[in-house]
């Protein structure tokens, strides 16, 4: 990237970058439900996932402190940026390329009695574990997946508005009065936020039954509210509206349950990784359209954006309402159709690699 001169090799290498970057997230989802019960898998996904958090407030700090060097330093200073996230991204690839296991079957830390220990507890997810063959039955499955639909739709929504806040947030910050100085810090405490809000979530789900969905539909009601009100606050309510700003970043708990979802609720392997492609694919198609709704001749309202931030939001919590409606029938259905679950035969079910429609015994986790 610090080699491209012109707009088109920006743009192949940026491409490429994109192309590589995507493997991540779904990846993690898929690598959380070999390690973790279905009942730790929400703690953790919102564990590794405030790293976004995390990663955003030392980023900010980084980009603030390269920016104050000289004006004829060399590298220049962008280029400086990358070289050193670069650099970092390389180091810690090897690291995972050795360190971390595909799976439990072949984690290196783990004796052949403690593998067979840790497939059994993930057995118990009924929803199977890493297959390398590719299952076209269950990949058509993922397509008409009701689960994965509303998902979808959900995630796109809440992308667009995710794409509009990313990619312009210095320029809300500073729009609502405050100096250039003080955005980086602005900015951090808003990454604390999403922090905090993804560890209350996953917390709240890790201890309390069935209140996954439940939560994220908070989390979701709490983002529309602080985006309706950061837009239709008066303007010289300053403070305020950047509060909202900084509650913006709850949607995260609910994006985060999307993922738990499909780790959770979705048996297959194959099944799973194609949702999860679906999932990221409306991501990267939602904030490729967020910046489209900011339009110039809007200034400084942005009118049209901010109506895409409530759109957004408040389908996404719809999506989830509906999400969490669909299975809360679905395991009602079952209990009065085929009787209480057998445990025990689900989980065989789940070692063979069926979905949730082939097992009977299979109840989602609300």
């Amino acid at each position: 990237m610090t080699q491209c001169r012109t707009f088109s090799s920006a743009l192949a290498v940026r491409f490429i970058m994109g192309l590589f970057e995507a493997a991540v997230t779904p990846g993690l989802t898929l690598m959380t439900g070999f390690w973790y019960t279905r009942q730790e898998i929400p703690l953790r996904q919102c564990i590794w996932y405030s790293a976004l958090g995390w990663g955003g407030i030392v980023g900010s700090y980084m980009s603030f402190g390269i920016g104050k060097l000289p004006v004829g330093f060399s590298p220049p200073r962008w280029e400086l940026l990358f070289y050193i996230l670069g650099a970092a991204t390389c180091l810690w690839a090897a690291v995972i390329f050795f360190v971390l296991p595909d799976s439990p079957s072949t984690a290196f830390f783990l004796t052949k009695p403690e593998r067979i220990i840790a497939i059994k507890r993930v057995a118990a997810n009924q929803t199977g574990i890493k297959n390398k063959s590719f299952n076209i039955r269950q990949g058509l499955v993922a397509l008409k997946d009701p689960k994965a639909i509303l998902i979808f739709i959900s995630v796109f929504a809440a992308a667009i508005p995710n794409g509009v806040v990313n990619s312009f947030s210095t320029i809300i910050i500073q729009d609502m009065g405050f100096s250039t100085t003080k955005t980086t810090e602005l900015k951090s405490v808003g990454d604390a936020i999403l922090i905090v809000a993804l560890v209350i979530g996953g917390t709240i789900t890790l201890n309390i039954p069935n209140s996954r969905l439940l939560t994220s539909t908070a989390a979701n009601v709490l983002c529309t509210v602080a985006a309706a009100c950061m837009a239709y606050l008066p303007r010289e309510k300053t403070w305020a509206r950047l509060a909202c700003f900084w509650l913006v970043n709850t949607q995260s708990v609910g994006f985060t349950i999307s993922l738990v979802t499909i780790s959770s609720n979705m048996a297959g392997y194959t099944h799973r990784a194609m949702a999860n492609a679906l999932v990221f694919t409306a991501y990267c198609w939602g904030n490729f359209a967020g910046p489209f709704v900011v339009k110039p001749s809007e200034a400084p309202e942005y009118k049209g954006a901010t109506i895409g931030l409530l759109v957004g939001y408040a389908i996404k919590t719809g999506c989830h309402l509906g999400l969490y409606a669909y299975m809360f029938l679905v395991n009602r259905h079952r209990d009065s159709h085929y009787g209480p679950a057998d445990k025990a035969r689900s989980d065989e079910a789940g070692m063979q690699d069926r979905t949730e429609f082939e097992n009977k015994d299979f109840r989602y986790v609300l």
